[in-house]
């Protein structure tokens, strides 16, 4: 019998403050987790063991090393490891720099290399050997898992567990699936493994974290819940979700606030009908959970907004954001900050063709061509996945009001700049709002995309295509003929597009922000692809 209890999975670093941080673990079996003399025991859930420890009285500004103990003994670092550096804490202080790094659409393994170098593991060995500038904080904007889009060992896992015909098939079927797929992720490359246990992270889902399409119409969720299997898998991705990816999103004083986090660690055994219940309930009833959530990095706020579970998608209405979601977002969007900065795994600016494209499809899905029209449009939406803020045209006009209010200092001081960052379409940009006139204050678009993930074939020359010029009026003329008015803003792509696998840094120091793309050379190098000035 073994005498150690394990680690499954982590540490990772989550939500760090001033002088708080807090560390999240799996592990084998129940015990008690310390970080620092904090310690926290773990809560059960189908099985699987969760801890998080919360860690005070950190120094603004420092630099703390840290271990992991379970039940008293050493598990991180794990026994003869030490190719890569401690994991340290890096505590916030206000002023100075700020540096986010994020990306989305990660594939990860990929033992065949079939999607090529993986840009997070090269900014992980980069770090690791100390010669680039420490972030303050990594945001993972969507796809962190692929759950309908396997590779080999998650299919062999699958096989040895519920054989080869059981639905769905080549797709995770529940939450013990998606634990073994968030193990593979996070810990198969130690590179990767070391960068999360020692950089803050905070994360918002997209559709493949669930599954290709998630939530882009009424039709699309009547037709995913009349299958048999759909419950387990939206359960067991929005459970595992909340557990893996959520609660470290949230600082200490929300989780202290968080009833659902109470009565899972208050469960007599295991919790997981409890966090089953709420998975389908926040399906279900969107206005039942929030997903999103802001922080502040000194003068920066970053606002990550949940453009999948909140939408509102009835018979009669369709919204990116419900009524509540969407004064929630009017709300954060205020100034009296220097940089505000909205992060959506869409991107809120799509190229002007693809935008033009997906007002049309809209409209016509909507019924304006007729019944035969509409049944058209809805199977072309589901085909190419004309799911994005400019396929919520309602939506997108409201932000569109919320973020001029902003530049125009109607709602506070405005900042100097204001940034929508994304990823999702599995290349890389920069857009420009050209019009109206928003003051002093520029309005961009940022997209990083794919971390490890890259466009192939048809798809990548259809979107070369659409990022040229003069394909935007074809569609416009579309749209127009199905009555859907002019956008409120006017764009053009500055910077890009890139297909490379990318990650990117937003750095901000006073009133001034820059962004940096780098393409992944290989698996360790990173190659600077272009800069921008976003408070310019």
């Amino acid at each position: 019998m073994r005498d150690m209890t394990e680690l499954v999975l982590g540490p990772l670093l989550r939500h760090v403050g001033e002088r708080t941080a807090t560390v999240w673990v799996e592990t084998d079996r129940p015990c008690t987790v310390e970080v620092l003399g904090a310690s926290s025991p773990t809560f059960t859930v189908h099985g699987h063991h969760y801890a998080l420890v919360e860690i005070d009285g950190l120094e603004p500004g420092s630099q703390t090393p840290y271990q992991v103990l379970l039940d008293g003994q050493v598990a991180w670092p794990e026994p003869g490891e030490r190719s890569l550096p401690d994991s340290v804490i890096h505590t916030r202080r206000d002023g100075g720099p700020v540096r986010l790094a994020f990306g989305s659409c990660r594939r990860s393994p990929d033992p065949r290399g079939e999607h090529g170098p993986d840009a997070l593991s090269a900014y992980a060995h980069r770090l690791a050997e100390g010669s680039g500038q420490w972030p303050t904080a990594l945001l993972m904007i969507g796809d962190q898992v692929y759950a309908d889009e396997l590779g080999e060992e998650i299919r062999e896992f699958i096989r040895r567990r519920r054989g080869t015909d059981s639905e769905p098939v080549d797709e995770l079927a529940d939450f013990e699936e998606y634990t073994y797929l968030y193990r593979l992720a996070w810990r198969t490359d130690p590179a990767v493994r070391w960068l999360l246990s020692t950089v803050p992270t905070y994360t918002i889902f997209d559709d493949h974290d669930v599954r290709d399409d998630w939530n882009t119409s009424y039709t699309w969720r009547e037709q995913m819940w009349a299958l048999p299997w759909w419950r387990r898998r939206i359960t067991g991705g929005l459970g595992s979700y909340w557990i893996y990816q959520h609660l470290g999103n949230m600082s200490p004083e929300e989780r202290a606030a968080d009833e659902l986090y109470a009565r899972v660690r208050a469960a007599d055994g295991d919790a997981g009908e409890i966090v089953d219940e709420f998975a389908e309930r926040a399906d279900k009833e969107p206005d039942k959970a929030r997903w999103s959530y802001t922080r502040d990095f000194g003068g920066t706020r970053l606002v990550m907004v949940d453009s999948r579970c909140a939408r509102l998608l009835t018979p009669d209405r369709r919204a990116m954001l419900d009524d509540a979601e969407h004064q929630w977002l009017r709300e954060q969007c205020r100034g009296g900050v220097d940089h505000l900065l909205l992060a959506s795994s869409l991107p809120y600016l799509l190229p002007r063709a693809i935008h033009n494209a997906e007002n049309w499809n809209e409209a016509m899905a909507g019924g304006a061509w007729g019944r035969a029209g509409a049944r058209l449009g809805e199977k072309v939406r589901q085909a190419a996945d004309l799911e994005h803020w400019a396929a919520f045209d309602a939506s997108f006009r409201s932000v569109a009001g919320d973020v001029l209010a902003v530049a125009r200092q109607e709602r506070g001081p405005a900042p100097a700049s204001i940034a929508f960052l994304s990823g999702d379409v599995h290349y890389s940009y920069l857009a420009r709002v050209t019009a109206p006139d928003s003051g002093a204050t520029p309005i961009s678009q940022v997209v990083c995309s794919p971390l490890r993930n890259p466009l192939q074939g048809r798809f990548r020359l259809a979107n070369v295509l659409a990022c040229r010029r003069g394909m935007a009026w074809a569609f416009r003329g579309l749209a127009a003929l199905a009555r859907v008015p002019k956008p409120p803003l006017r764009w053009r792509l500055t910077r890009g597009p890139w297909f490379d696998n990318m990650i990117a840094t937003i750095e901000v120091d006073g009133r001034t922000s820059r962004v940096r793309w780098e393409a992944a050379a290989d698996g360790t190098t990173l190659t600077e692809r272009g800069t921008a000035d976003l408070s310019a």
